[in-house]
C-alpha cells in the first residue's frame, strides 16, 4: 500500500465512485439468496447517482491508495413522510412482500439519515478502512441535530456486512421487502 487518503467529495464529483459502486452491486447480486435477479438493474446510475441527486443532504467519502480510489461510503439525510413508509422502488422484485424501508414504530414525518453504501475492494479489507469510513459517516450524520435516527440497509445474503454494522452499534430493525434487505438503525 502507498499513501492512503480519505477524501470528502466536493463539487458533486461522485463519478469517481462509478466503478466501485458497480462492483458493490455485482457483489450484492453474487451474495443474494432471495431474488438475485433483482440486482440486475442496480448500478451506479440507477442507485447511487439517483439517490445522491435527490437527497436533501449527502456526503461521499472516498478512500484512495496513491490517488487511486479503492473504497467509499455514501450517506444521506432525507425528509421521510408517512406516504413513503411502504414505497417500493422500481428495482425491488415484485415477488417479495412485507414491510418497506421504514418500520411502523418510526414516527413520521421526520428527517432520517441513511448510510447508503460502504464498499472496499477485497485487497483492502481487514485494515480498518471500513471502520474509519463508517466512523466518519456516523460523525457527519450525527452533526444534524434535527436527525434523530439513521438506518443502514443490507442486501440479503451479505451477512458479513450485517454483522459489521451490528458490531458498530447498529440495532437490528426489520426485514425490508420480505427479507430482500435487512434494516438496522442507530440513534444519533
Amino acid at each position: 500500500m502507498g499513501n492512503i487518503t480519505f477524501e470528502v467529495v466536493e463539487n458533486d464529483d461522485i463519478e469517481q465512485c462509478r466503478d466501485l459502486c458497480n462492483e458493490l452491486m455485482s457483489f450484492q447480486k453474487s451474495q443474494a439468496v432471495i431474488s438475485p435477479e433483482g440486482f440486475n438493474s442496480m448500478n451506479f446510475d440507477t442507485r447511487m447517482k439517483l439517490s445522491y441527486e435527490s437527497a436533501l443532504e449527502k456526503q461521499v467519502i472516498i478512500v484512495k491508495d496513491d490517488e487511486e480510489p479503492f473504497g467509499y461510503i455514501f450517506s444521506t439525510i432525507d425528509m421521510v413522510t408517512e406516504e413513503m413508509r411502504d414505497m417500493w422502488p422500481d428495482w425491488v422484485p415484485r415477488t417479495t412482500g412485507g414491510v418497506g424501508f421504514y418500520p411502523e414504530w418510526l414516527s413520521l414525518p421526520q428527517k432520517v439519515g441513511c448510510l447508503s453504501n460502504l464498499y472496499l475492494r477485497d485487497a483492502y479489507k481487514g485494515h480498518g478502512f471500513g471502520s474509519k469510513l463508517c466512523e466518519m459517516s456516523m460523525e457527519w450524520l450525527g452533526s444534524f441535530t434535527d436527525v434523530p435516527i439513521s438506518f443502514v440497509y443490507i442486501s440479503n445474503g451479505n451477512d458479513r456486512a450485517y454483522e459489521f454494522y451490528i458490531r458498530k452499534g447498529f440495532i437490528p430493525s426489520h426485514d425490508v421487502f420480505g427479507g430482500f434487505i435487512k434494516a438496522a438503525y442507530f440513534k444519533l
